[in-house]
């Protein structure tokens, strides 16, 4: 769990920067790429990582950005931008109006009750989550995929390293 606020904008700044780099690499021709007919095309789960920022309302939060039941835009920039508004936002509003002690307020997510820490932690995990699918996505769209928590193949390659 998260336990300080300061926590929560040390790994934010990081996961959110990695995210946006990851949606700038998008193509308006990519967006439509798919695994199969049942599954999120690339364009969904980038727009779905950008509108569930939104979940932080269920925890007071007065977020920018796309609402969770949001239509998609047509363009990736589109995403990117509006993942960005969304991003920066919650974690001005944290900043502002939440203390460590906040962390522990429970509210209701989805049926249950989490305390907020665990709400941030469930934020950060679930976009690395459709980040890391959309990354295959993105291979086979033919995107280059960015370094995330390492070196990219290409990086990789170019280093000797297998």
């Amino acid at each position: 769990m998260i336990r300080t606020v300061a926590d929560f904008e040390r790994i934010w700044r990081g996961e959110s920067e990695m995210t946006a780099k990851t949606l700038a690499a998008l193509t308006d021709a990519s967006l439509a790429q798919r695994i199969t007919a049942k599954d999120r095309t690339l364009g969904e789960l980038a727009w779905h990582i950008a509108t569930s920022v939104a979940m932080m309302s269920r925890a007071g939060l007065a977020v920018a950005g796309p609402a969770e039941d949001a239509p998609p835009p047509s363009t990736a920039k589109a995403i990117h931008d509006a993942y960005l508004t969304a991003a920066t936002s919650v974690l001005e509003q944290i900043l502002r109006s939440w203390t460590d002690e906040t962390l522990t307020v429970e509210d209701d997510m989805y049926g249950e009750r989490w305390p907020r820490g665990m709400t941030l932690l469930a934020l950060v995990l679930h976009e690395a989550h459709h980040r890391g699918a959309m990354t295959v996505l993105m291979r086979q769209a033919g995107l280059g995929v960015p370094s995330i928590y390492g070196p990219n193949r290409e990086q990789s390659e170019a280093m000797g390293i297998s």
